[in-house]
């Protein structure tokens, strides 16, 4: 046991003096930041996230670099994990071929990897989704860890955690908890019994709210579908071929999209969420009842967004604001609260930003930049512009304000089109009305183009060779 001073924490607990700060990094599968009362939906139920928003710092502008794959969780993840752009952090550039890339390049360091390599306690629990060699070189411990990427939530595979890292297929076996109770009570007993003496940082990846849409009661009876309202970039079907349409998260509702079949959508992924909020207040919970809530700085955030309905889409393989922007919560450990940030940040940039608050100094290699400086409110300028990435077939910028997609027709795959989209994002920030063919956009556009090309060029984008 270490000495503590006589300083109190809120809960009357001794504080840690001049230690640094334990991290308990959650991320969701599929949740979309309009998706969080606090973010601005008053049909959603989220008092947990509603909580940690006011006691913390919260991110309003954090969009994900996308990915060359259609399990857009596979490079998401990878951001998060290394800090590094999609075209290089896994083990392949190809932007066609349309494969989940799941290796992480070996010589980067995964940030379970920095913080262990620090002298903290690692643990892992949940959905990886990448290589089981960069799980091991990240983790000390873990527990009910799933390499895959979805599935039945009460039939998900999981392993406990084996010291070798080879985690053997015939390992595998079915817990038979909802998915979300699983990995909760997982996060919840490592809380319980960590060890005093030395920081950890806890990894927390839950499948929810991903399809299939199943909440247990509660929460499965919590939404009314018949009263839920459609957003207003609802439509019944996408006005062009994205080079993504016929995917398997674009069967899950009928073309063309019926209001009736969307609102039962919301409904179930509401009812998920507010699931997965209730587990999250437990785990908050789990970090009072020890008396450490006030030296841990609790994370939440979500590998990607997702459609359901808006544009007349219903999966995350797009570039509309509902898929590419994320939440991103950070309370505890000496931080603000209820400070709200709307600099633009780039999913890469979590990596360096918790290392920094963690007193931890981030690669060379990493390619995101740290918001330390932001939370401290010392700037309130980050990025001057965020792209994304979509296969071959699509690409963002924004500026904050003005956003441009770039959509493609794969000559190779023989679908998408070759079109622009212009958005005004602060006077249209549900993207309905596409300014690009009107002349008095032409050198906004033209400005937007060149930024895309130079941020392309930047984070060696394989599609740009193609161009230039």
């Amino acid at each position: 046991m270490t000495l503590r001073n006589s300083q109190n924490g809120s809960n009357g607990a001794p504080k840690r003096p001049n230690k640094q700060p334990n991290i308990v990094l959650i991320v969701a599968d599929d949740h979309r930041m309009q998706s969080i009362a606090g973010y601005g939906n008053e049909e959603v139920l989220t008092p947990t996230f509603d909580r940690l928003m006011k006691e913390g710092v919260h991110f309003h502008r954090t969009y994900i670099m996308g990915g060359v794959a259609a399990a857009v969780c596979v490079p998401t993840r990878a951001a998060i994990h290394t800090g590094i752009g999609c075209f290089r952090s896994t083990m392949s550039r190809e932007v066609e071929s349309g494969r989940p890339l799941v290796t992480l390049r070996p010589e980067h360091t995964t940030l379970g990897q920095a913080f262990r390599q620090a002298g903290y306690t690692t643990f892992g629990v949940g959905k990886w989704h990448n290589d089981k060699e960069s799980y091991a070189r990240s983790f000390q411990g873990g527990a009910k860890i799933f390499f895959g990427g979805g599935g039945d939530h009460r039939q998900i595979m999981v392993h406990d955690y084996d010291p070798t890292g080879a985690f053997p297929q015939e390992a595998r076996y079915v817990d038979g908890r909802f998915s979300t109770d699983m990995f909760a009570d997982a996060a919840v007993d490592f809380i319980r019994g960590a060890a005093e003496q030395e920081p950890f940082f806890l990894y927390v990846a839950f499948t929810a709210p991903h399809d299939p849409r199943t909440p247990v009661e509660p929460f499965a009876s919590m939404y009314d579908p018949e009263t839920l309202r459609l957003p207003a970039n609802a439509t019944p079907i996408h006005p062009f071929d994205n080079g993504e349409m016929e995917i398997r998260d674009e069967l899950l509702a009928a073309w063309p999209r019926e209001q009736s079949a969307i609102r039962r959508h919301l409904a179930d992924y509401y009812g998920m969420i507010a699931h997965l909020d209730d587990r999250i207040g437990d785990i908050v919970k789990a970090l009072d009842e020890r008396g450490i809530a006030d030296d841990t700085i609790v994370v939440y955030t979500a590998d990607h967004g997702i459609s359901i309905g808006q544009h007349g889409l219903m999966g995350k393989q797009n570039m509309y604001d509902h898929s590419v922007r994320i939440p991103f919560i950070l309370r505890g450990g000496g931080l603000p609260a209820d400070r709200r940030i709307d600099a633009l940040i780039q999913q890469i940039d979590i990596y360096p930003t918790l290392c920094e608050l963690a007193g931890l100094t981030a690669p060379e290699a990493v390619d995101g930049i740290s918001a330390a400086s932001l939370i401290r409110g010392e700037t309130d300028r980050h990025r001057d512009t965020v792209g994304a990435v979509y296969k071959d077939v699509q690409r963002m910028i924004s500026d904050g304000r003005w956003k441009l997609i770039r959509y493609t027709h794969s000559a190779k795959r023989g679908v998408g089109t070759d079109v622009e989209q212009l958005f005004d994002t602060l006077a249209d920030p549900w993207e309905t009305c596409n300014l690009a063919g009107l002349s008095a956009y032409r050198e906004l556009k033209q400005q937007l183009s060149d930024r895309l090309d130079e941020w392309m060029r930047r984070n060696d984008d394989p599609l740009l060779e193609g161009r230039v």
